[in-house]
Protein backbone atom coordinates (compact mmCIF):
# COMPACT_ATOMS: atom_id res chain seq x y z
CA UNK A 1 0.00 0.00 0.00
CA UNK A 2 1.48 3.55 -1.08
CA UNK A 3 1.37 5.51 1.79
CA UNK A 4 -0.47 9.27 1.30
CA UNK A 5 1.69 12.34 0.55
CA UNK A 6 2.43 14.54 3.55
CA UNK A 7 3.58 17.70 3.80
CA UNK A 8 7.44 18.06 5.17
CA UNK A 9 8.83 21.11 5.92
CA UNK A 10 12.83 21.90 6.08
CA UNK A 11 14.36 24.27 8.54
CA UNK A 12 18.38 25.02 7.62
CA UNK A 13 20.73 27.80 8.17
CA UNK A 14 21.84 29.26 4.81
CA UNK A 15 25.06 27.98 4.79
CA UNK A 16 26.74 25.15 1.97
CA UNK A 17 27.75 22.65 5.19
CA UNK A 18 24.40 22.69 6.71
CA UNK A 19 22.47 22.64 3.41
CA UNK A 20 23.98 20.86 1.00
CA UNK A 21 23.61 17.33 2.87
CA UNK A 22 19.69 17.96 3.21
CA UNK A 23 19.14 18.10 -0.61
CA UNK A 24 19.06 14.62 -1.20
CA UNK A 25 17.42 13.28 1.37
CA UNK A 26 14.29 16.35 0.14
CA UNK A 27 14.89 14.80 -3.64
CA UNK A 28 14.50 11.02 -2.24
CA UNK A 29 11.28 12.38 0.25
CA UNK A 30 9.90 14.33 -2.93
CA UNK A 31 10.82 10.93 -5.26
CA UNK A 32 8.79 9.00 -2.83
CA UNK A 33 5.69 11.78 -3.43
CA UNK A 34 5.86 13.85 -0.73
CA UNK A 35 5.28 17.37 -0.99
CA UNK A 36 8.37 19.21 1.07
CA UNK A 37 8.62 23.24 1.35
CA UNK A 38 12.14 24.71 2.15
CA UNK A 39 12.46 27.65 3.90
CA UNK A 40 15.66 29.44 3.19
CA UNK A 41 17.13 32.57 1.93
CA UNK A 42 17.28 33.84 -2.08
CA UNK A 43 20.69 32.55 -2.46
CA UNK A 44 19.99 29.04 -1.69
CA UNK A 45 16.19 28.87 -3.43
CA UNK A 46 17.63 27.49 -6.77
CA UNK A 47 19.36 24.60 -5.16
CA UNK A 48 16.72 23.95 -3.46
CA UNK A 49 14.18 23.95 -6.00
CA UNK A 50 16.48 22.13 -8.20
CA UNK A 51 16.31 19.11 -5.28
CA UNK A 52 12.44 19.39 -5.93
CA UNK A 53 11.01 21.29 -3.02
CA UNK A 54 9.51 24.24 -2.70
CA UNK A 55 11.83 27.46 -1.40
CA UNK A 56 9.97 29.61 1.39
CA UNK A 57 12.03 32.61 1.01
CA UNK A 58 12.80 34.19 3.73
CA UNK A 59 14.95 36.96 4.87
CA UNK A 60 18.86 36.21 7.00
CA UNK A 61 21.55 37.70 8.75
CA UNK A 62 24.22 35.66 8.37
CA UNK A 63 27.12 36.78 6.78
CA UNK A 64 27.55 35.47 2.73
CA UNK A 65 30.13 34.52 0.64
CA UNK A 66 28.78 35.87 -2.27
CA UNK A 67 28.01 39.68 -0.80
CA UNK A 68 32.32 39.73 0.52
CA UNK A 69 30.76 38.88 3.82
CA UNK A 70 32.70 36.91 6.81
CA UNK A 71 31.79 35.14 10.24
CA UNK A 72 33.44 36.53 13.15
CA UNK A 73 35.79 32.68 13.52
CA UNK A 74 37.76 33.58 16.13
CA UNK A 75 35.19 35.23 18.73
CA UNK A 76 32.80 32.37 20.11
CA UNK A 77 30.72 34.64 21.96
CA UNK A 78 29.84 36.74 18.31
CA UNK A 79 29.54 33.30 16.55
CA UNK A 80 26.66 31.93 19.28
CA UNK A 81 25.20 35.18 18.91
CA UNK A 82 25.08 35.05 15.28
CA UNK A 83 22.66 32.29 15.17
CA UNK A 84 20.60 33.19 18.00
CA UNK A 85 20.05 37.03 15.84
CA UNK A 86 19.36 34.47 12.56
CA UNK A 87 16.38 33.05 15.06
CA UNK A 88 15.80 36.15 16.37
CA UNK A 89 15.02 37.95 13.12
CA UNK A 90 13.49 34.81 10.92
CA UNK A 91 10.87 33.59 13.11
CA UNK A 92 8.26 35.94 12.60
CA UNK A 93 8.50 36.16 8.39
CA UNK A 94 8.70 31.77 9.07
CA UNK A 95 5.75 31.35 11.16
CA UNK A 96 3.63 33.18 8.74
CA UNK A 97 4.83 31.70 5.93
CA UNK A 98 3.65 28.65 6.90
CA UNK A 99 0.38 29.91 8.57
CA UNK A 100 -1.99 28.62 6.89
CA UNK A 101 -0.24 25.58 5.21
CA UNK A 102 1.22 24.13 7.91
CA UNK A 103 3.30 21.10 7.80
CA UNK A 104 2.58 17.35 8.50
CA UNK A 105 6.45 16.88 9.81
CA UNK A 106 9.69 19.34 10.60
CA UNK A 107 12.82 18.39 9.34
CA UNK A 108 15.63 20.67 10.89
CA UNK A 109 19.46 21.44 11.21
CA UNK A 110 20.78 21.49 15.09
CA UNK A 111 21.33 25.04 14.10
CA UNK A 112 18.12 26.18 13.37
CA UNK A 113 16.55 27.17 16.50
CA UNK A 114 13.23 28.00 15.35
CA UNK A 115 12.02 24.82 14.34
CA UNK A 116 12.09 23.31 17.76
CA UNK A 117 9.76 26.12 18.68
CA UNK A 118 7.50 25.76 15.50
CA UNK A 119 6.93 21.97 16.11
CA UNK A 120 6.44 22.34 19.25
CA UNK A 121 3.86 25.55 18.83
CA UNK A 122 2.07 23.15 15.74
CA UNK A 123 2.22 20.19 17.82
CA UNK A 124 3.82 18.49 15.35
CA UNK A 125 6.74 15.75 15.00
CA UNK A 126 9.97 16.76 13.98
CA UNK A 127 13.13 15.00 12.98
CA UNK A 128 16.52 16.60 13.85
CA UNK A 129 19.64 16.42 11.54
CA UNK A 130 23.37 17.23 12.30
CA UNK A 131 25.78 17.39 9.45
CA UNK A 132 28.95 16.96 11.64
CA UNK A 133 29.62 15.42 15.16
CA UNK A 134 26.56 15.32 17.09
CA UNK A 135 27.09 16.87 20.83
CA UNK A 136 28.24 13.75 22.73
CA UNK A 137 29.76 13.48 26.05
CA UNK A 138 33.25 14.96 24.60
CA UNK A 139 31.53 18.34 23.11
CA UNK A 140 29.33 19.09 26.00
CA UNK A 141 32.20 18.70 28.29
CA UNK A 142 34.65 21.38 25.64
CA UNK A 143 31.22 23.57 25.86
CA UNK A 144 31.46 23.56 29.66
CA UNK A 145 35.11 24.74 29.45
CA UNK A 146 34.24 27.33 27.29
CA UNK A 147 31.37 28.41 29.20
CA UNK A 148 33.41 28.45 32.07
CA UNK A 149 35.96 30.39 30.33
CA UNK A 150 33.57 32.87 29.30
CA UNK A 151 31.43 33.61 32.88
CA UNK A 152 31.95 37.15 33.58
CA UNK A 153 32.43 38.30 30.14
CA UNK A 154 29.43 40.67 29.67
CA UNK A 155 28.47 39.79 26.14
CA UNK A 156 28.41 36.20 27.22
CA UNK A 157 25.90 37.08 29.99
CA UNK A 158 24.02 39.06 27.52
CA UNK A 159 23.77 36.63 24.70
CA UNK A 160 22.69 34.54 27.47
CA UNK A 161 19.93 36.49 28.83
CA UNK A 162 19.02 36.98 25.36
CA UNK A 163 18.63 33.69 24.46
CA UNK A 164 16.87 32.84 27.44
CA UNK A 165 14.07 35.74 26.84
CA UNK A 166 14.41 33.73 23.17
CA UNK A 167 13.16 30.53 24.56
CA UNK A 168 10.59 31.37 27.32
CA UNK A 169 8.76 33.74 24.20
CA UNK A 170 8.60 30.39 22.50
CA UNK A 171 7.50 28.39 25.41
CA UNK A 172 10.37 25.89 25.22
CA UNK A 173 10.81 24.72 29.32
CA UNK A 174 14.31 23.35 28.09
CA UNK A 175 17.54 25.13 29.25
CA UNK A 176 19.79 26.95 26.81
CA UNK A 177 22.80 23.88 27.19
CA UNK A 178 20.39 21.46 26.44
CA UNK A 179 18.17 23.12 24.13
CA UNK A 180 21.13 23.63 22.23
CA UNK A 181 22.87 20.29 22.95
CA UNK A 182 21.10 17.28 22.82
CA UNK A 183 17.14 19.51 21.40
CA UNK A 184 13.99 17.87 21.75
CA UNK A 185 12.89 15.66 18.53
CA UNK A 186 11.09 12.71 17.68
CA UNK A 187 14.41 11.03 15.78
CA UNK A 188 17.86 12.19 15.71
CA UNK A 189 19.72 11.87 12.26
CA UNK A 190 23.48 12.15 11.57
CA UNK A 191 24.51 12.78 7.97
CA UNK A 192 28.52 11.27 8.46
CA UNK A 193 29.56 7.80 9.11
CA UNK A 194 29.76 6.55 12.54
CA UNK A 195 33.33 6.01 11.76
CA UNK A 196 33.68 9.51 11.91
CA UNK A 197 31.84 10.57 15.20
CA UNK A 198 34.72 11.25 17.68
CA UNK A 199 32.84 9.97 20.95
CA UNK A 200 30.82 7.01 19.48
CA UNK A 201 31.32 4.62 21.69
CA UNK A 202 29.97 6.36 24.46
CA UNK A 203 26.37 7.79 22.81
CA UNK A 204 22.77 6.77 23.16
CA UNK A 205 22.72 3.87 20.83
CA UNK A 206 19.24 4.45 20.35
CA UNK A 207 19.05 8.05 20.11
CA UNK A 208 20.95 8.86 16.70
CA UNK A 209 20.26 7.19 13.11
CA UNK A 210 24.01 7.39 11.74
CA UNK A 211 22.92 7.34 7.69
CA UNK A 212 26.36 8.38 6.52
CA UNK A 213 26.79 11.11 3.97
CA UNK A 214 23.89 12.49 1.59
CA UNK A 215 26.21 13.93 -1.75
CA UNK A 216 24.29 14.84 -4.36
CA UNK A 217 26.32 15.77 -7.57
CA UNK A 218 25.55 19.61 -6.65
CA UNK A 219 24.46 20.32 -10.72
CA UNK A 220 24.27 24.06 -9.20
CA UNK A 221 27.78 24.37 -9.14
CA UNK A 222 28.96 23.57 -12.53
CA UNK A 223 31.36 20.96 -13.69
CA UNK A 224 34.92 20.83 -13.80
CA UNK A 225 36.75 18.41 -16.51
CA UNK A 226 40.97 16.76 -15.86
CA UNK A 227 43.29 17.84 -18.18
CA UNK A 228 43.42 14.88 -20.95
CA UNK A 229 47.23 14.79 -20.64
CA UNK A 230 46.26 12.32 -17.56
CA UNK A 231 47.84 14.40 -15.03
CA UNK A 232 47.30 13.66 -11.29
CA UNK A 233 44.69 16.03 -9.69
CA UNK A 234 45.37 18.04 -6.83
CA UNK A 235 42.76 19.60 -5.46
CA UNK A 236 43.79 22.78 -2.80
CA UNK A 237 40.75 24.22 -1.29
CA UNK A 238 40.03 25.81 2.36
CA UNK A 239 35.93 25.40 1.94
CA UNK A 240 33.54 28.29 1.12
CA UNK A 241 33.76 30.31 4.80
CA UNK A 242 37.74 30.93 4.95
CA UNK A 243 40.49 32.06 2.67
CA UNK A 244 43.74 30.66 1.79
CA UNK A 245 45.61 34.14 2.13
CA UNK A 246 48.50 34.53 -0.44
CA UNK A 247 51.01 33.24 1.59
CA UNK A 248 49.36 29.29 1.67
CA UNK A 249 49.32 29.64 -2.11
CA UNK A 250 52.30 30.60 -2.93
CA UNK A 251 53.97 27.86 -0.71
CA UNK A 252 51.47 25.54 -2.75
CA UNK A 253 52.63 27.10 -6.19
CA UNK A 254 56.55 26.39 -4.64
CA UNK A 255 56.28 22.95 -3.46
CA UNK A 256 53.93 21.59 -6.47
CA UNK A 257 55.16 23.87 -9.11
CA UNK A 258 57.68 21.46 -10.63
CA UNK A 259 55.55 18.17 -10.04
CA UNK A 260 53.64 15.88 -12.22
CA UNK A 261 50.62 17.26 -10.45
CA UNK A 262 47.62 19.13 -12.15
CA UNK A 263 46.73 21.43 -9.36
CA UNK A 264 43.11 23.02 -8.78
CA UNK A 265 43.80 26.03 -5.98
CA UNK A 266 40.17 27.36 -5.29
CA UNK A 267 42.09 30.36 -3.28
CA UNK A 268 38.18 31.75 -2.21
CA UNK A 269 36.58 35.17 -3.42
CA UNK A 270 39.01 37.39 -0.80
CA UNK A 271 42.14 36.59 -2.08
CA UNK A 272 43.59 39.29 -4.31
CA UNK A 273 45.21 37.60 -6.76
CA UNK A 274 47.46 40.13 -7.92
CA UNK A 275 49.78 39.37 -5.48
CA UNK A 276 49.98 35.92 -5.72
CA UNK A 277 52.35 36.41 -8.70
CA UNK A 278 52.80 34.42 -11.17
CA UNK A 279 51.58 30.59 -10.92
CA UNK A 280 53.31 27.68 -12.61
CA UNK A 281 51.55 26.18 -15.98
CA UNK A 282 50.64 23.19 -13.95
CA UNK A 283 48.51 25.42 -11.65
CA UNK A 284 44.85 26.68 -12.32
CA UNK A 285 43.74 29.26 -9.59
CA UNK A 286 39.46 29.99 -9.15
CA UNK A 287 37.94 31.97 -6.40
CA UNK A 288 35.83 28.44 -6.13
CA UNK A 289 35.32 25.53 -7.83
CA UNK A 290 32.64 23.11 -8.31
CA UNK A 291 34.28 20.47 -5.84
CA UNK A 292 32.27 17.31 -5.94
CA UNK A 293 33.06 17.21 -9.89
CA UNK A 294 37.22 17.92 -8.77
CA UNK A 295 36.91 15.15 -6.58
CA UNK A 296 35.70 12.69 -8.46
CA UNK A 297 39.02 12.67 -11.08
CA UNK A 298 41.23 13.57 -7.42
CA UNK A 299 44.25 11.58 -6.53
CA UNK A 300 44.59 14.27 -3.66
CA UNK A 301 43.15 16.77 -1.40
CA UNK A 302 44.32 19.92 0.60
CA UNK A 303 41.81 21.07 2.81
CA UNK A 304 40.78 22.61 5.64
CA UNK A 305 38.79 19.17 6.70
CA UNK A 306 35.45 20.99 6.91
CA UNK A 307 33.02 18.08 7.45
CA UNK A 308 31.44 18.59 4.14
CA UNK A 309 34.73 18.53 2.21
CA UNK A 310 35.95 15.44 4.30
CA UNK A 311 33.12 13.37 3.50
CA UNK A 312 33.10 14.65 -0.33
CA UNK A 313 37.00 13.73 -0.33
CA UNK A 314 36.23 9.84 1.51
CA UNK A 315 32.96 9.60 -0.80
CA UNK A 316 35.21 9.65 -3.62
CA UNK A 317 37.82 7.94 -1.89
CA UNK A 318 40.77 10.81 -2.43
CA UNK A 319 43.38 10.98 0.68
CA UNK A 320 43.44 14.17 2.69
CA UNK A 321 46.04 16.68 3.77
CA UNK A 322 44.16 18.41 6.75
CA UNK A 323 45.18 22.14 7.31
CA UNK A 324 42.56 22.23 10.41
CA UNK A 325 41.80 26.21 11.25
CA UNK A 326 38.82 26.29 13.72
CA UNK A 327 35.84 24.88 15.53
CA UNK A 328 34.92 20.42 14.15
CA UNK A 329 38.06 20.37 11.57
CA UNK A 330 40.18 19.57 14.27
CA UNK A 331 38.16 17.08 14.97
CA UNK A 332 37.82 16.04 11.26
CA UNK A 333 41.39 16.03 10.53
CA UNK A 334 41.98 13.58 13.87
CA UNK A 335 39.65 11.38 12.67
CA UNK A 336 41.19 11.20 9.09
CA UNK A 337 44.58 10.62 11.00
CA UNK A 338 43.18 7.84 13.43
CA UNK A 339 41.28 6.36 10.24
CA UNK A 340 44.48 5.69 8.42
CA UNK A 341 43.60 8.37 5.36
CA UNK A 342 44.98 11.18 5.60
CA UNK A 343 47.00 13.68 7.70
CA UNK A 344 47.22 16.97 9.50
CA UNK A 345 49.74 19.57 9.31
CA UNK A 346 49.30 22.60 11.76
CA UNK A 347 50.44 26.28 10.62
CA UNK A 348 54.15 25.77 11.37
CA UNK A 349 54.00 22.99 9.31
CA UNK A 350 52.93 24.81 6.01
CA UNK A 351 56.39 24.64 4.25
CA UNK A 352 56.48 24.03 0.70
CA UNK A 353 58.78 20.37 1.81
CA UNK A 354 56.02 19.51 3.87
CA UNK A 355 53.42 19.98 1.48
CA UNK A 356 55.03 18.23 -1.25
CA UNK A 357 56.10 15.47 0.98
CA UNK A 358 52.29 14.99 2.66
CA UNK A 359 50.79 14.90 -0.43
CA UNK A 360 53.08 12.29 -2.37
CA UNK A 361 53.22 10.00 0.49
CA UNK A 362 49.57 9.50 0.91
CA UNK A 363 49.02 9.44 -2.84
CA UNK A 364 51.38 6.26 -3.17
CA UNK A 365 50.68 4.45 -0.42
CA UNK A 366 48.72 1.48 -1.32
CA UNK A 367 47.41 0.65 2.22
CA UNK A 368 45.47 4.37 2.11
CA UNK A 369 43.33 3.41 -1.07
CA UNK A 370 42.42 0.18 0.73
CA UNK A 371 41.10 1.77 3.88
CA UNK A 372 39.64 4.15 1.78
CA UNK A 373 38.32 1.62 -0.38
CA UNK A 374 37.09 -0.18 2.81
CA UNK A 375 35.62 3.33 4.46
CA UNK A 376 33.47 3.96 1.16
CA UNK A 377 31.62 0.24 1.39
CA UNK A 378 30.49 1.14 4.62
CA UNK A 379 29.88 4.36 4.21
CA UNK A 380 26.97 3.73 0.94
CA UNK A 381 26.08 0.71 3.74
CA UNK A 382 24.67 3.02 5.76
CA UNK A 383 22.08 3.90 3.54
CA UNK A 384 22.49 7.89 3.01
CA UNK A 385 19.54 9.68 2.06
CA UNK A 386 17.26 6.64 2.26
CA UNK A 387 17.84 5.53 5.10
CA UNK A 388 16.82 9.15 6.10
CA UNK A 389 13.92 8.78 4.96
CA UNK A 390 13.07 6.01 6.23
CA UNK A 391 13.50 7.79 9.45
CA UNK A 392 11.39 10.67 8.80
CA UNK A 393 9.03 8.31 7.02
CA UNK A 394 8.76 6.77 10.29
CA UNK A 395 7.79 9.83 12.15
CA UNK A 396 4.64 10.75 9.44
CA UNK A 397 1.86 9.74 11.56
CA UNK A 398 0.05 9.59 8.07
CA UNK A 399 2.53 7.22 6.78
CA UNK A 400 3.40 5.25 10.32
CA UNK A 401 -0.41 5.00 10.25
CA UNK A 402 -0.92 3.46 6.75
CA UNK A 403 2.35 0.89 7.06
Amino acid sequence: MTPPPSHIAVFSIPASGHVNPTLPIVSELVARGHRVSYATCAEYAPRVAAAGATPVVCASVLPSAQRGETYPLGDPVAMSDLFLQEAVASLPEQTAAFGADRPDLLLFDYASFNAQILARRWGIPSVRTSPTHVFGPDAEDEMDLISLALEGNPAWTEHRRAFREFLDAGGVGLGIDEFVYRGRADAYLVTIPREIQRDADRLDEGRFTFVGPCIDERAHDGSWQAPADGRPVLLISVGSVADMGPEFCRASAEAFGDSPWQVVLAAGRMTDRSVLGELPPNFEVHDSVPQVSVLAQASAFITHAGMGSTLEGLHHGVPMVAVPQFFDQFHNAEALERLGVGVTLTAGDLTPRRLREAVDTLAADPAVAERLAALGTAMRAAGGARAAADVVEKCLPRVAAAR
